[in-house]
């Protein structure tokens, strides 16, 4: 299964690097097309999207994320960070992991 990046232009050159494919995009109408396209590939098994374009399909994400098992629809924070009210990268990976890893976290 690979990897499948739908995001601003710098995000998708970012995951570029390391091997992830991907469409950059600027309205939601090219964010459909892209999605529309990824899900109909039979080898993409996740779908990342930034919190900004997934905002903008969120009535499209919602549905598919409960009638399929394929792909997996990821929400990344951009550029520009998370939206307002949604944790960021790190908060989601400290509480999947459910210790802080920061110094500066530690009580002292």
């Amino acid at each position: 299964m690979k990897f499948y990046c739908i995001a601003d232009e710098d995000t998708v050159r970012g995951l570029r690097l390391a091997g992830v494919d991907g469409k950059a995009v600027t309205t939601e109408v090219e964010a459909q097309a892209a999605l529309d396209e990824a899900s109909a590939r039979p080898d993409t098994g996740i779908v990342i999207l930034t919190q900004q374009v997934a905002a903008s399909l969120r009535p499209l994400l919602d549905s598919p994320r409960f009638e399929r098992d394929r792909p997996l629809i990821v929400e990344i924070p951009g550029p520009s960070g998370p939206l307002p009210g949604l944790r960021s990268l790190h908060q989601l990976v400290q509480a999947a992991v459910g210790i802080s890893l920061d110094l500066k976290d530690r009580p002292s």
